[in-house]
């Protein structure tokens, strides 16, 4: 069972034309829009955190609609995202599944939709007046099976892909549909003899960051993701009103443990119950920690007050107690350990410039490891001990790098125009995750509540691919996330509250 607090579930209006609301996971209700000659129907399975939408009809177009409607009540702007795909070979190629945005549940009502036909053709639809004829805006992508439909003011964005691939985008704007709107998925079988269903998963309704939310001041809602990159399910399994950042994944396979308001707590995934770590002093850590490769260690970055408030590498056992201090100079944030456990990697300020150095566990001098003009962070070592992975912004953009420990040896892995962050190392050491910021982003920045891929390459170099598409940013995937049988990660996606 997964931990929901009633942070979410908040204000959500439940109408006459719904189901219960436990049925269908996130959402208020569903329902036939127009007359559809066969009924439709939608299930929610808690455990695959999957919903199968059942739906027939004449078509979604014209001056009205026919379709089976999975619906939530939503006000503001928000961004809804799915992975979806049609069951079965189906009858109609013109079968249509997607996203919608509705004014009312009447079929001649104003909307937009984010839709993909049985037959690839993706396409933004909308309709402007009550009973107007439905205008289209295809998109080149065909087949997509990642949907999304973003909601800013009275302008919609549908972004859609093929898993693994770039989102591509399409826009219009001053479409009046209304403060308050029925939002969710859809399915219509363009054939009223005939009733067709899609699978809907890593479904997500995201409310982002306004305008005027103050970085690292002010904080949106988390979510504690588990992934499997080879086939990019995703199984939210916590989620907070709080700001939870960078899960570590214990190397028994049992918990996570992430920073969230200065603390560092252990989620324990057979309870479904994080518990506060106790760190002692400790309590103004940020999101930079590592466990040491045996468990048994656990590295913090913690900002005292004895140093003015910069961040100060420390090392405590796992089960909590008072941290040992090891960096001398701050600001001084962890990434790594050896695998031997002798050496802690790091990201270090001095004198304005930002390098990567080393350090014995025990204490001692601090190794300087690179001295290029520009940022370099997020080091950390390959299982085998053999490289230091970490990102780089001297080339241009933020790419990833690797080096011998002894900071020899420096070659660049990746050469894109997404800006990429933090690589974790697969524990069999073939393959790297890690944060890519799109181009828009600042190279030297990793700000929180952006639009973000989380993407996966073979350790040797090639083309990355993307796993997940997720709403973050900053603490997403700060730390090495990999679960110790190498096939699940670790990750934080953002939400404000989802309120109608």
């Amino acid at each position: 069972m997964n931990k929901l607090t009633t942070f979410w579930l908040i204000g959500l209006a439940i109408l006459p034309v719904s189901t219960s609301a436990q049925a269908l996971g996130a959402f208020d209700g569903d329902a036939d829009v127009g007359n559809p000659r066969m009924a439709g129907d939608a299930s929610y399975d808690a455990a695959r955190q999957e919903y199968v939408v059942s739906g027939s009809g004449y078509n979604v177009w014209f001056d009205h609609d026919e379709f089976h409607f999975v619906w939530k009540r939503l006000s503001g702007d928000f961004v809804l995202r799915a992975s979806a795909h049609f069951v079965g070979q189906g009858v109609d190629p013109h079968r249509k599944l997607g996203w919608m945005v509705r004014s009312d549940l009447d079929s001649n009502a104003t909307h937009v939709n984010a839709v993909v036909h049985g037959d690839g053709l993706t396409a933004l639809q909308l309709r402007r007046s009550v009973g107007g004829e439905t205008e289209e805006v295809r998109s080149p992508v065909t087949g997509a099976d990642v949907i999304q439909l973003e909601r800013r003011g009275n302008s919609y964005v549908m972004s859609v892909a093929r898993r693994g691939e770039p989102l591509v985008s399409e826009e219009i704007s001053d479409l009046v549909l209304g403060e308050e709107v029925y939002v969710g998925m859809f399915v219509s079988s363009h054939n009223e003899d005939v009733r067709e269903s899609a699978v809907f998963r890593n479904v997500r309704i995201i409310v982002p960051a306004g305008e005027d939310l103050v970085p690292y001041r002010e904080y949106l809602g988390s979510n504690l993701e588990i992934l499997n990159p080879e086939t990019g399910q995703r199984q939210m399994v916590y989620r907070s009103p709080e700001s939870l950042q960078a899960p570590n994944w214990t190397p028994d396979g049992k918990g996570l443990i992430y920073t969230s308001n200065g603390l560092l707590y252990r989620f324990d995934l057979d309870k479904d119950l994080p518990v506060a770590i106790n760190t002692g002093f400790a309590t103004r850590n940020n999101n930079d920690h590592v466990l040491s490769f045996d468990g048994r260690q656990l590295g913090i970055s913690h900002h005292g007050a004895e140093d003015d408030g910069a961040s100060i590498v420390y090392v405590l056992p796992t089960e909590g107690g008072m941290p040992r201090r090891v960096t001398g100079k701050g600001p001084s944030y962890l990434h790594g350990w050896s695998p031997d456990g002798s050496f802690l990697v790091y990201t270090g300020g001095r004198d304005g410039d930002y390098d990567i150095y080393k350090i014995p566990v025990q204490g001692g001098e601090e190794i300087r490891l690179t001295n290029s003009a520009g940022l370099d962070d997020g080091p950390e070592y390959s299982p085998d001990g053999e490289y230091i992975y970490f990102n780089s912004v001297r080339s241009g953009n933020m790419q990833i790098w690797r080096m011998r420990p002894d900071g020899s040896e420096q070659v660049q892995i990746t050469d894109d125009i997404y800006n990429n962050w933090f690589p974790h190392i697969s524990p069999d050491g073939t393959q790297i995750a890690f944060l890519s910021y799109l181009p828009d982003v600042d190279p030297g920045d990793h700000p929180f509540y952006k639009h973000v891929y989380l993407r996966l390459m073979p350790v040797g170099g090639g083309s990355p691919e993307i796993v997940a598409y997720v709403y973050g940013g900053q603490g997403a995937i700060n730390v090495p996330s990999w679960a110790p049988d190498g096939k699940r990660l670790s990750f934080i996606s953002n939400s404000g509250p989802v309120e109608p």
